[in-house]
């Protein structure tokens, strides 16, 4: 028995330097790789193309002299002798040139990348062909489009504010009022911004000409001037001519005017956001709480594929407040239950909750009959309705500062029910204009983009999770109602719609085999996506001798029972994986709230020598979170492990073995590795995998950063990464329209050269070796946004290698992730159906019928589906010096899903990816100071300050983190 509250007895504990340093030192010290049986030439078969190319072949190792340290490859990375530390400039022989002959995999010669707006993707290189074949059904329905010539015209509409609901209906009242004049026998679509596009030409011209349009408004008329002028022809046989692959490009025009001439009809009947359309519920109501609610409607979008335009069709949802009164939409917010409550005013953390949520949103008037006119809230007042006063000018001129109470009274003969509730500002802030919220009602339709608390995520889940059977059939449903071929303007311009999905050849790929550590080196083979680790140990696992608790639940919650045998139940299977705890921890207690953080860390840190893990009791959501990783990442440097109080009182050998993964990897221990005898060959020589991903705070919220951060492998597993992390601000610029100061978020990274830089080096530090190919997956980035984000960052990357070494060129391969699409696959034989959702199987890969007509990309569901349906990824291969076969690189990237070290599963995307959307996240974190409203969840959810953040800098992570994954 050992008292809580005291240290725990140091006397059985080793005090010297932990383990994990040691081994971390041995493995540079005798070569990275020196012990891995795959890179041991005399235990790796050479293919046959190594064996033919000449024996005195070399790849050159940075130097620090300037002289070139040369080194033996034949098919393993051989060890260089150990250089110093410093990286010099001197020019190198091409290593471009000499790995063309090392791989089946070749290397060409880096392109020159110049900025061009017609820049072109790799051309796919061939279909895939491993794997066993499995006949599947896509949510893309066949789009048959004549080879016409479409017109495009261009709209100006004055005054030029108005939403693109308003602008669908001033342009749908000129086509009605000039219909026999200017639009005759045309019945033309609108994207209800600038675009219109016509079957026949107009009898205009080329000129431009102006029409007056009267809409009829709740007082008064709204006139408007609307501008036409034509633009440009559109060729439907151009478009036909890329898909069937006579041509380089797909015309993006043709594209557009199709999208816009399907996007018609909903757009005037639904609620248009992004590509789905939504209705308010009738019959079935999914509330979420807090004044917020569950829409149902459907996304539908124009994709080229091979020989056909397809329509992407799928169920979509997302949250809406509800249509009601600011009094219950105020009370839902707070919490409050009944409206007798609300005979209080509110107090200022009520006042500041409800502020946060109804600003911003569009409120309608009740006081005025009929004509409901609407606001946009842009404040709510410290003051309540009695005593918020406004200048109110009199009938003689004078003016008299009047309550918002009064005035009501005067003027309408209302007296209020709540004048002790605060008023709503609306309009412009400058502008004093006030209204009681009891006069107040949520205009309906409303989107909600602020950030779902995690209660109400849950609930969204639940109510939009379908098993891939119903989902499958919810879009068949979908296409019948919506009835394609009965749109007007769709038969207007010739266009037909398939009514049933398209069937495609996908193949399952053969999982990697998993290796692991210990005398036996065991190996697994996932199945069905899952393998089990029991029975196996880590391949390098970390002895943990100096460890200690902070507990910051309280006593009651987390008793001394429960705590010990959590401690007791952790040691038993960490010592099970590899991972020895030893002893007792040297420090236990309680603690309370986030203050405590630094001087209790800083504490630990100064009285144990060698203290490699601070376990970490969390009651729950709770601000300790961000400031234990705060402080042990970035100020400390110590590995910090935080587990629920809940997980603790009732554990399980499940929980404890996921706690025992992240603890190995945090202290530079590697839990598996793919079995190299069953690698792509591509292993065979240095490679660095890298993931990139920029992560932004809430949807308005421009007074936070964005995070960019970039990950790379650290050894030839790959199973180590190293991380690099910066800051984005907004891009502040002019509008050229309006000429008002905008903020802008970017996509790119911004200083990516610096980022890739880093982590080269730290490579090189950790392996001796300088990479040959760089394999980048990028996540977070939109089609539109391709070309753009790749100039600047393939440039980027480039210009880190030229920084280490002048003629330094290893082979790019970028490749964007996209995990936000709507593409959906289901299996056509029910015998092919997994788990209790009917996905299809981990493994899926599809790479013809419905992916791009040239360009190399294809889809890959890398995961088992456990709940709802499985969302295959899509990966889009945009620049690619390593000449990849379809194969060889839908198999590499397959292996990279089961990389991820934080589970015995494959995940959705790879390894490198998903790292560096952690990385991201903890980085949020990092910028929370102590008294930010803060906890373990989401990063977004760090909204609790409207300060800005002040740093503008790298964000960096103490040097003894710098070189572990902190982040797992």
């Amino acid at each position: 028995m050992y008292p809580m509250g005291q240290p725990y007895d140091m006397n059985n504990m080793n005090g010297g330097a932990a383990a994990f340093y040691g081994i971390g030192h041995g493995l540079l010290d005798d070569g990275l790789f020196a012990n891995t049986p795959a890179f041991l030439t005399q235990n790796l078969m050479p293919p046959q193309h190594f064996q033919q190319r000449p024996p005195s072949f070399v790849v050159e190792a940075f130097s620090a002299n300037g002289s070139s340290t040369q080194q033996s490859s034949v098919g393993g990375w051989s060890q260089p002798a150990l250089i110093s530390n410093g990286l010099n400039n001197n020019p190198l022989n091409s290593i471009s040139q000499a790995l063309s002959s090392v791989s089946q995999i070749s290397t060409r010669a880096p392109t020159p990348l110049m900025p061009d707006t017609n820049f072109l993707a790799p051309l796919r290189p061939d279909f895939g062909k491993q794997g066993d074949q499995i006949v599947l059904r896509a949510n893309h329905f066949r789009v048959i489009v004549p080879s016409t010539l479409l017109h495009h015209y261009e709209v100006f509409i004055q005054p030029d504010k108005c939403p693109r609901r308003v602008n669908r209906e001033i342009i749908a009242t000129m086509v009605q009022a000039y219909q026999q004049r200017i639009f005759q026998n045309n019945l033309p679509v609108f994207d209800g911004r600038k675009n219109l596009y016509t079957k026949e030409a107009l009898p205009i011209g080329r000129d431009r000409i102006e029409l007056e349009v009267t809409l009829p408004g709740e007082g008064d008329d709204r006139k408007f001037q609307v501008s036409l002028k034509w633009a440009s022809q559109v060729s439907l046989e151009l478009l036909q001519q890329a898909l069937n692959g006579q041509k380089r490009s797909v015309p993006k025009d043709a594209l557009d005017a199709i999208d816009v001439i399907l996007r018609h009809l909903p757009s005037m009947r639904y609620t248009p956001v992004g590509r789905s359309f939504f209705s308010a519920p009738d019959r079935f109501f999914h509330p979420l709480g807090g004044g917020r609610e569950v829409w149902f409607g459907f996304h539908q979008s124009v994709r080229p594929s091979q020989w056909k335009m397809m329509l992407n069709i799928d169920v979509s949802a997302t949250a809406f407040y509800k249509s009601m009164s600011v009094i219950e939409f105020m009370t839902e917010v707070l919490e409050i239950p009944n409206l007798h409550d609300v005979r209080r005013p509110l107090n200022d953390a009520q006042r500041v909750k409800f502020t946060k949520e109804i600003r911003g949103l569009k409120i309608e008037i009740t006081h005025c009959g009929s004509m409901r006119r609407k606001y946009r809230v842009c404040n709510v007042t410290r003051r309540p309705a009695q005593t918020q006063t406004f200048p109110l000018q009199m009938d003689n001129g004078q003016t008299t500062e009047c309550t918002v109470a009064k005035y009501f009274l005067d003027k309408y003969k209302i007296k209020l029910k709540y004048p002790h509730l605060p008023c709503l500002q609306v309009g412009q802030e400058q502008k004093h204009t006030y209204l009681p919220i009891e006069v107040c009602h949520i205009v309906p339709g409303q989107r909600c983009i602020k950030k779902l608390t995690d209660t109400q995520t849950s609930t969204m889940i639940k109510a939009t999770a379908r098993s891939a059977p119903d989902r499958e059939a919810e879009i068949n449903d979908l296409v019948q109602k919506a009835a394609f071929n009965n749109d007007p303007y769709a038969k207007e311009f010739g266009i037909e719609i398939a009514t049933s999905m398209t069937e495609v050849f996908g193949r399952v790929l053969v999982p990697p085999k998993i290796m692991y550590g210990g005398r036996t080196r065991q190996t697994a083979t996932p199945d069905k996506g899952v393998w089990d680790m029991r029975g196996k140990q880590f391949h390098t696992g970390v002895e943990i001798r100096v460890w200690a608790i902070a507990c910051f639940a309280a006593q009651h919650q987390c008793k001394e029972d429960a705590l010990r045998n959590f401690t007791n139940q952790l040691q038993r299977i960490s010592h099970d994986a590899g991972m020895p705890i030893l002893g007792q921890p040297c420090f236990c207690k309680y603690a309370t709230g986030p203050d405590q953080v630094e001087p209790m860390f800083k504490y630990l840190k100064q009285t144990f020598s060698g203290l490699q893990l601070v376990i970490v009791i969390l009651p729950g959501k709770t601000p300790v979170y961000a400031e234990v990783k705060r402080v042990g990442d970035t100020q400390l440097g110590l590995a910090t492990q935080c587990v629920q109080s809940k997980n603790v009182v009732k554990t399980s050998a499940q929980t404890l073995s996921n706690l025992c993964l992240k603890i190995n990897v945090k202290l530079g221990g590697v839990n598996s590795i793919l079995l190299p005898t069953v690698r792509p060959r591509v292993f065979n020589e240095p490679i660095i995998f890298m993931g990139a991903d920029v992560t932004h705070p809430p949807a308005g919220d421009y007074r936070k950063p964005s995070i960019a951060a970039l990950v790379a492998s650290m050894d030839a597993h790959p199973s180590r990464y190293g991380a690099s992390v910066r800051i984005q601000f907004p891009r502040r610029f002019a509008d050229e329209r309006t000429g008002k100061v905008k903020d802008e978020r970017t996509e790119r990274i911004e200083d990516m050269a610096q980022m890739v830089k880093e982590l080269l080096v730290q490579f090189y530090h950790s392996t001796r070796f300088k990479p040959t190919r760089i394999i980048l997956y990028r996540d977070g980035v939109s089609e539109g946004q391709f070309y753009q984000v790749l100039q600047h960052e393939l440039r980027a990357i480039r210009e880190a290698c030229m920084m280490l070494e002048s003629n330094y060129q290893p082979g790019i391969t970028y490749v964007a992730v996209q995990k936000r699409h709507h593409t959906r696959l289901f299996c056509a034989d029910r015998k092919d159906m997994q788990g209790r959702s009917g996905n299809v199987p981990a493994g899926t890969t599809v790479d013809s019928g419905i992916t791009h007509p040239q360009e190399f990309d294809f889809y890959l569901c890398s995961h088992a589906g456990i709940q709802g349906t499985s969302r295959p990824s899509h990966y889009h291969v945009l620049w690619d010096d390593n000449s990849f076969s379809s194969d060889e690189l839908q198999q590499l990237t397959y292996q990279m899903c089961h990389t991820y070290v934080r589970c015995t599963r494959s995940v959705s995307i790879p390894a490198p990816a998903y790292y560096a959307h952690l990385v991201a996240f903890r980085a949020r974190y990092h910028l929370v100071e102590k008294d930010h409203d803060s906890g373990e969840g989401s990063a977004h959810s760090t909204d609790s300050s409207e300060r800005p953040v002040t740093a503008s800098r790298p964000l960096h992570v103490h040097e003894e983190t710098r070189n572990v994954m902190y982040f797992a």
